[in-house]
């Protein structure tokens, strides 16, 4: 009896530990799956390089000679000598004004010359038959003196006469209207038939000479101070004299394929905008610059030969400033504040926060945050990659002849 409950006990206990078993295997979870690997980010490397500094000023276009054709002399306008909008040579006949009035009136101071003359010689004939007769006591002193003062009045009345006549050729030569430089005219502001300079000098056209062309630009006097303060610390050295590059920017956004000079910046500033005037010259010898036109223009003001440059899409700004995340030496994310207020093309210059050796994340932002490892490779700038690919594709023209060249090559060695 006592082994029967021995033997009773000892199956309810192992029974007991076989559900117990199948309870715990039953609640036990399963193994957690490894941890993620670090994500990939593209990253560049700070070191300093030697950079231009560039102000991109608005401004606008205007023509380096402008003359208004005007009529001087009073008619009708018998005929318009040029084509509207065409480029003309410096005295190029423009326009004809009537010259009948002016003709007469310089034949009529003609004809007063020579009347002139004609008591000139005259007057002269008579002093000199005077002269001896008034040594020999034939006529007065008196007589003598007076042919004498007659024979002055008429070379004076000549004199008089010969500027009434070259004032008259003036006139009758302003009856033909000139260009005075070589420029592209505008259209005419006058037609044949039209009673000109009448009272007052009418104008009649404009020529404007374009090539080469003035950008007159305007900067802030805050920005040149900063400027001059940034040359005299050190900071920044100068491009020198002559040497300020200037690149065009037309109102379509593209860039004028010829640079400029820099001709001389104003003495003064406006006080009603607080700006300084720029002028700049560019070649335009296709004439596709036009006065008046709105443009901008990229000036080459100073040179930084530490400048540190990040990509601009490294870069987040909010309402606090600018940040960009770097890469420590365990590879962990860190939040850097910068001072970014000056962009060179597709860079920010930056003047605060980075220093040599600081390694910024330029890809990948959107899956890291700071304090996580990721893992860093060198980033590629897509600009860079492009021209290279761009370099070492062939020619169209270049394919074909390549393609002829390999299956010519493939043929020869069949053969042998």
């Amino acid at each position: 009896m006592n082994s029967v409950n021995s033997l009773y006990r000892f199956t309810r206990i192992a029974l007991a530990i076989a559900v117990l078993s199948a309870v715990a295997a039953c609640g036990k979870k399963p193994d957690a799956p490894g941890a993620p690997p670090p994500a990939e980010v593209s990253i560049i490397s700070i070191a300093p390089e030697r950079l231009a500094l560039s102000s991109e000023l608005p401004g606008r276009l205007e023509a380096t000679r402008i003359a208004e054709v005007r009529a001087r002399a009073a008619g009708i306008i018998l005929k318009r000598n040029f084509v509207e909008g065409s480029d003309v040579k410096a005295g190029q006949i423009l326009f004809r004004i009537d010259p009948a009035q002016l003709q007469a009136t310089f034949e009529s101071t003609q004809a007063a010359l020579a009347k002139a003359d004609a008591n000139l010689t005259q007057a002269t004939l008579k002093a000199q038959r005077y002269k001896p007769l008034v040594e020999a006591n034939a006529v007065s002193k008196q007589d003598y003196d007076d042919a004498v003062a007659l024979q002055k009045q008429a070379a004076a009345d000549v004199a008089s006469a010969k500027a009434a006549r070259q004032t008259a050729s003036l006139n009758l030569g302003y009856a033909t209207v000139n260009s005075p430089i070589s420029g592209r005219i505008g259209r005419a502001l006058v037609t044949e038939g039209a009673l000109v300079g009448q009272g007052e000098v009418t104008q009649l056209a404009t020529v404007q000479q374009i090539d080469p062309i003035y950008v007159n630009l305007t900067q802030s006097s805050t920005d040149i101070l900063k400027l001059q303060q940034a040359l005299k610390n050190g900071q920044l050295q100068s491009v020198g004299k002559g040497q300020a590059k200037v690149t065009l920017v037309t109102e379509d956004g593209s860039t004028y394929p010829q640079s400029g000079k820099l001709l001389f910046s104003d003495l003064t500033v406006d006080p009603t905008t607080g700006s300084v005037s720029i002028r700049a010259e560019f070649p335009n010898p296709d004439h596709s610059l036009l006065p008046g036109m709105y443009v901008r223009a990229k000036l080459e003001q100073a040179v930084n030969d530490q400048a540190i440059t990040v990509p601009q899409q490294a870069v987040t700004r909010d309402m606090t400033g600018a940040t960009v995340f770097v890469v420590d030496a365990d590879n962990k994310v860190v939040a850097r504040t910068i001072k970014a207020d000056n962009a060179q093309g597709d860079k920010w210059v930056v003047t605060e926060g980075l220093k040599t050796g600081d390694r910024v994340i330029v890809e990948g932002l959107q899956k890291i945050k700071p304090g996580v490892v990721v893992k860093p490779v060198p980033w590629k700038n897509p600009a860079v990659a492009e021209t290279a690919t761009t370099t070492t594709m062939p020619t169209p023209a270049a394919a074909p002849a390549a393609a002829a060249s390999a299956a010519a090559a493939s043929a020869t060695s069949t053969a042998k």
